[in-house]
């Protein structure tokens, strides 16, 4: 859902998406934090794909993400891993 324009770019989606202590590292090694995205403009609009989907459960309610990215605007792939808590 968080490479979909609509809900980048909203303020109440990305609110309801992502835990309050939410941070990642971005592909230049930035660490955001959600309160990095919660302003007019969300995160921003980008054009990505995803692939190699894969989820490796940890708990009965938290799971690793890993896949890999491709942003089509710098020609370049990354690889991501996330933890979703249910």
């Amino acid at each position: 859902m968080l490479l979909k324009p609509e809900i980048r770019t909203s303020e109440e989606e990305l609110s309801n998406l992502l835990a309050d202590n939410f941070f990642e590292f971005g592909s230049s090694g930035r660490v955001w934090s959600k309160k990095d995205g919660l302003g007019t403009n969300g995160i921003g609009v980008v054009k990505m794909k995803l692939s190699d989907f894969e989820i490796h459960q940890l708990s009965g309610e938290i799971v690793l993400t890993t896949y890999r990215i491709f942003n089509e605007e710098k020609m370049q792939y990354s690889l991501r891993s996330s933890i979703w808590k249910f």
